[in-house]
């Protein structure tokens, strides 16, 4: 994910979704040989030179100011979200070699594991690649789909690409699938030197076409709170609320609880699941404690 690249193509993407009219701009009735705003109009909106706007479409945002980010925000009409990438990608471009790779938190401290085992809903905690850190006993019953992949750690952006089962489980598989890319785009912009991401990324768009078009559209988004339907192959389909929320003492890390309206047939089945959750765990420590001990060596 080389660094200009992603600038050149997030800004060339922008500019091309724009009309004229979209930006209170003439169109003056000619054919116009590219879709979008030209450079030259970018520019006037953005206030900077053509020059300037077409060295920073190449690629180059080095001492490029905040006050041009906002600009460049303003006249390409760009989202909360999309904007937060502009400005993750210029820091980037801007940082010294010692300073791009960001330290982001691999592991769920214990704290946070007994917040989670305290709600009664389900709950689990991610990072920017979407793999599933931890989880209280419900999260994962929730997602017990994803472990059934022995790749490690389980992730579920993998999982909605690259499994089979992903396309029953996830009942607006689409929106899923676009949200997924957009994440992974966003965590790309701010940390395009994790190794981790950048085999994920390598995987998924050798392996699937559908990420692979995603991926060249360049959306980013947010992903805070929202509606989340999927088929539980235990208590079927599940209608759910769902809040994230990140952890500022750990970088990188969010923590997403899911609801059910009380009432509906999704928190009876919520129930059911938590149930099964429970005796499913409970067989396994019994199996545990039943097992021989190795030989001590």
């Amino acid at each position: 994910m080389d660094d200009k690249t992603q600038v050149r193509e997030f800004l060339v993407s922008r500019r091309g979704r724009i009309t004229p009219e979209q930006a209170g701009l003439p169109a003056y009735g000619t054919t116009r040989r590219v879709s979008g705003l030209r450079r030259e109009e970018v520019a006037m909106l953005a206030g900077v030179s053509v020059d300037y706007y077409v060295r920073l479409e190449r690629g180059n945002l080095s001492g490029v100011s905040e006050s041009v980010l906002e600009a460049l925000a303003r006249a390409l009409q760009l989202s909360e979200a999309e904007r937060a990438h502009l400005f993750d990608l210029a820091r980037t471009a801007n940082a010294s070699p010692t300073a791009r790779r960001r330290v982001t938190t691999r592991r769920v401290r214990p704290q946070v594991q007994q917040m989670l085992d305290a709600l009664g809903s389900p709950a689990w905690v991610r990072n920017g690649r979407g793999d599933f850190l931890a989880g209280n006993v419900l999260g994962r019953a929730l997602y017990s789909e994803i472990f059934r992949d022995p790749v490690r750690p389980a992730n579920t952006i993998r999982y909605t690409f690259l499994s089979p089962r992903a396309r029953d489980f996830f009942v607006d598989w689409e929106s899923t699938a676009d949200a997924s890319v957009a994440i992974l785009r966003a965590e790309a912009g701010r940390d395009p030197h994790d190794r981790a991401l950048s085999d994920l990324v390598g995987e998924l768009a050798t392996r699937s076409e559908d990420f692979r078009v995603r991926w060249a559209a360049h959306d980013v988004a947010f992903h805070r709170t929202g509606f989340k339907r999927v088929h539980h192959p235990v208590v079927g389909r599940l209608d759910l609320d769902f809040e994230g929320m990140e952890l500022t003492a750990d970088v990188g890390l969010t923590v997403f609880v899911y609801s059910a309206e009380p009432g509906t047939v999704s928190a009876e089945r919520l129930a059911l699941l938590a149930s099964w959750a429970l005796s499913e765990a409970g067989e396994a420590k019994e199996a545990a404690v039943q097992s021989p001990a190795p030989d001590a060596v």
